[in-house]
């Protein structure tokens, strides 16, 4: 039976996100979790901020480490008794893209319109970085699938961000909600789109020393 590479103490995993949907990934999968969310008061604009030229994998992987580091400072902050070495933080970003331009959370009810005019018809791609932080160690990966949106009409546009569902989200839409009816076709990681690819963070866990969760039955 193959051993931990990291037998000790028990760890406890940070989740630095405010996402519900992240957290719902993560006890779909039976990790458990503490919170280590920002405060509303945090500037998210000013670390999600896009730089002249970059490309949407640097653009997303760069914010990722921003995310990791201001969580360290939080989590010193909240925690100062946790040891880095039991404390395990986990961090994600996650953007989309079409012909090399990053199309982030709307501002805006019109800002919204125009992204989903904008991937109207279109297969784009949604990338999501992890990383997952233990001690001096830094795990991350990229995980990149392609999205193909049906033909969408104003009215289906009005209705969609009537609902209030595209705010908060890159791209403007939520494909967990009911922005599934848009989709004809993923190729890539459901969960990735979502905001967390398992596959990838589970991988990472596991090289940070997160023990192995048993698969639950009904």
């Amino acid at each position: 039976m193959p051993t931990d590479p990291y037998p000790g103490p028990a760890l406890t995993l940070y989740l630095a996100s405010a996402s519900p949907r992240r957290q719902e990934l993560l006890r779909q999968v039976d990790v458990p979790f503490t919170l280590l969310a920002p405060q509303p008061d945090e500037d998210s604009e000013a670390l999600e901020a896009v730089l002249p030229g970059e490309a949407a994998a640097a653009y997303v992987q760069r914010v990722t480490r921003l995310k990791l580091e201001a969580a360290r400072q939080r989590l010193a902050r909240r925690h100062p008794d946790q040891s880095p070495e039991t404390a395990v933080l986990l961090c994600a970003d996650t953007t989309v893209a079409l012909d090399g331009r990053i199309y982030g959370k709307p501002a805006d009810v019109e800002h919204a319109a125009r992204i989903l005019r904008t991937l109207s018809g279109t297969t784009h791609q949604v990338l999501t970085a992890v990383c997952v932080q233990r001690g001096a160690a830094v795990h991350a990966a990229l995980q990149t699938s392609q999205v193909r949106f049906a033909p969408l009409d104003a009215h289906d546009i009005a209705d969609y961000i009537a609902t209030g569902e595209p705010f908060g989200k890159a791209g403007a839409y939520a494909m967990q909600g009911r922005a599934a009816a848009f989709v004809e076709s993923i190729n890539g990681s459901a969960s990735g789109i979502i905001g967390l690819p398992l596959f990838e963070t589970l991988r990472l866990l596991r090289a940070a020393g997160w023990p192995r969760a048993p698969i639950s039955t009904p």
